[in-house]
């Protein structure tokens, strides 16, 4: 079995393109790779208009992403960060400085136990992300981060272990315990680094929702199989290749070949049609899609 690429998907109303922009603008080696637009099957499953933006998949710091316009349906909270290793008190400062703009301070950038400089910020999107000034031996430097709340508080070390053993070549890279419960954890799923934390005793108004999921890409129908049973196991079946875990955690699993048949536009129709007709994606009912 090859080696998925784990990508986080931000679901926005309208605002893919001008949140890409922004945030290519605060981080280096960033460039939009690819956007997709809406065909005539956009207004009948997203309410947007022929040719609108539907997806736009960038790069920042050379690590993947992709932004979706797909409605009003979910909004964006702390259940999902994007915690950025920032390496230094001027890269730190700047972070800062940028994302709070129209935005939110949860937690201002400070000394705290756990770092010499840390803030926990939502931007103008409603993003949340964390700015950690402490170096990561590692190229990513931006690491999504799920919060787990409420009654899920004290499962970040089941999470880590079902993660850990769903993903081939994956390992648990630290634990900070806290009581009886872990605080926080690190984990390596083929290479693409996750953090797991504990909101605590403390009642929250938040939970997962699909506004931030992962997005595991496959090669192959085995592939998909595997995954999406692994992930659904306590978990439910969405559409369209979402599902969430049994943690309510969101994620997609697609197949790598989704993005090229939607940039055709003589098939995207007929792509996207079939694409709304599925829960777990077939690759084989795609392509005879397009071959009718």
């Amino acid at each position: 079995m090859n080696l998925p690429n784990i990508i986080p998907c931000l679901w926005f109303n309208n605002e893919a393109e001008e949140a890409v922009s922004f945030y290519s603008s605060l981080f280096d080696n960033s460039k939009v790779t690819r956007i997709l637009r809406y065909g005539k099957a956009g207004f009948e499953f997203h309410h947007k208009p022929e040719g609108s933006v539907m997806t736009v998949e960038f790069e920042l710091n050379r690590q993947k992403f992709l932004a979706l316009n797909g409605g009003p349906d979910f909004k964006f909270n702390e259940s999902v960060s994007l915690f950025v290793y920032c390496e230094s008190e001027e890269r730190i400062n700047y972070l800062y400085e940028k994302l709070t703009e129209g935005g939110s301070v949860n937690m201002p950038l400070d000394k705290y136990d756990w770092s010499p400089k840390y803030a926990w910020v939502k931007d103008k999107f409603g993003v949340s992300w964390q700015l950690d000034v402490e170096e990561i031996n590692s190229p990513q430097k931006i690491v999504p981060s799920l919060l787990f709340v409420n009654e899920k508080y004290a499962m970040v070390k089941e999470a880590i272990n079902h993660y850990t053993s769903v993903f081939p070549d994956s390992k648990i890279l630290m634990e900070y315990p806290a009581e009886d419960y872990l605080l926080f954890a690190q984990i390596k799923l083929n290479g693409y680094l996750l953090n797991c934390m504990s909101g605590g005793k403390m009642k929250h108004n938040f939970d997962f929702n699909e506004a931030i999921s992962l997005i595991v890409n496959c090669g192959t129908q085995e592939e998909i199989d595997y995954y999406w049973n692994k992930l659904t196991e306590g978990g439910k079946e969405i559409q369209c290749g979402w599902l969430q875990d049994k943690f309510g955690v969101s994620w997609q699993v697609v197949p790598a070949i989704l993005n090229e048949l939607l940039s055709d536009k003589s098939k995207s129709d007929k792509v996207m049609n079939a694409v709304f007709e599925m829960k777990k994606f077939n690759i084989e009912k795609l392509n005879s899609a397009i071959s009718e």
